[in-house]
């Protein structure tokens, strides 16, 4: 994913599925290339390039 689209993605207002290692994920907050990501299935939040975040129709 590209730091453009990460900021559409935190514009806005509708659910998108985001992904990160095949875990689904909320993006909290971007500065510069990091991205702070929570995991939907846990709480654990973790740090991590933006580049490695994925949108669900990636692969389709």
């Amino acid at each position: 994913m590209n730091k453009t689209r990460v900021n559409e993605i935190l514009n806005q207002k509708m659910l998108n599925e985001v992904y990160y290692n095949e875990r689904p994920v909320w993006i909290q907050e971007v500065h510069d290339d990091i991205a702070k990501i929570s995991f939907i299935d846990n709480f654990e939040e973790k740090n991590v390039y933006i580049e490695d975040l994925y949108e669900n129709d990636l692969y389709e």
